[in-house]
């Protein structure tokens, strides 16, 4: 990163990694569920100078804080609270959004939501959808139950490359700084990973959602991005999802699950055409998804 700005939202410190913090353009890329903003690297430097890229570290993930309340802080509705004070630091009022995994579902609620969907001028999802494979979730809570410590860093990344295999990764170059990016030191020298193990608490706590109400009412530009192997984001999902938004761009990357690194020009490529079309678009249409369950989560986590 080029820059790191730490803003403070409540008790929480909230990191936000800049890249090219003088660029004309911005982008919000937000990174999936035990990652982190370091993630978005490589895409930062494949779009250029011209891309200003912030991508915050959710609370639980990578320099930002852990929360003492999982139960209050690792849901989708206090992520949405942080999403809104990044913006207001940075003086957004309508920015496009990239995110990965749980970072695409972050910005699929913020683009549906009546009062704020505004603040999204595009929406890029990658290898998420409105509705998530019941197998790939099993997948990712597996890992949170697996061993979340090990004697040496050999082990860890050993662990690590098996688990983000389905990542698309062929250079060692990007398996090494993945493996730096996400190795913690524990207090009696062995290594754990970078996040809190409590974030799959969110598993718990958040509330099951029907997304498929709010993909159907947004008003921005889409675009998709699916690894072919991905057992978050079926093709039936994708299938679905055109079908309601006739309009939207997709991408499906072969050689790759869930989700895709978005590391190489083939990829960035895409992303780039896609914002470039759509540059003199600057804001969403806000919708009117109705009283869903998220929205009345919303509107109550105002009052408090």
């Amino acid at each position: 990163m080029d820059e790191l700005v730490l803003l403070q939202h409540r008790e929480l410190e909230i990191a936000v990694r800049v890249w090219h913090p003088e660029a004309p353009r911005t982008l919000i890329a937000w990174h999936g569920l035990s990652r982190h903003g370091g993630d978005f690297e490589f895409l930062a430097r494949l779009l250029g100078p011209r891309w200003r890229l912030i991508a915050p570290d959710t609370p639980g993930r990578g320099l930002s804080s852990w929360s003492l309340f999982p139960a209050y802080d690792y849901l989708y509705a206090h992520y949405m609270r942080i999403a809104l004070s990044v913006l207001d630091h940075f003086e957004l009022t309508s920015v496009p959004w990239l995110g990965t995994s749980m970072g695409g579902l972050l910005g699929l609620l913020l683009a549906a939501d009546a009062s704020h969907g505004h603040r999204v001028a595009a929406l890029i999802l990658n290898d998420v959808g409105p509705t998530v494979e019941a197998k790939g979730l099993q997948r990712l809570a597996n890992h949170f139950i697996s061993t979340q410590r090990f004697t040496t860093l050999q082990a860890l990344e050993s662990e690590i490359r098996d688990h983000y295999q389905s990542f698309g990764i062929d250079s060692e170059a990007v398996w090494q700084r993945l493996l730096l990016g996400s190795a913690r030191r524990l207090p009696d020298g062995s290594w754990s990973h970078h996040f809190d193990p409590r974030i799959a608490e969110q598993f718990v706590h958040d509330t099951p959602r029907d997304l498929w109400a709010a993909w159907k009412a947004l008003r921005c530009p889409l675009m998709t991005i699916r690894g072919m192997q991905s057992d978050i984001l079926s093709h039936q999902t994708l299938s679905a999802m055109r079908h309601h938004q006739p309009s939207t761009r997709i991408l499906e990357v072969p050689g790759c699950g869930h989700a895709p690194m978005l590391d190489k020009a083939s990829q960035s490529a895409p992303i780039a055409a896609f914002l470039d079309t759509h540059r003199v678009r600057e804001r969403c249409i806000p919708p009117t998804v109705g009283n869903t369950w998220w929205q009345r989560l919303w509107r109550t986590s105002r009052r408090h």
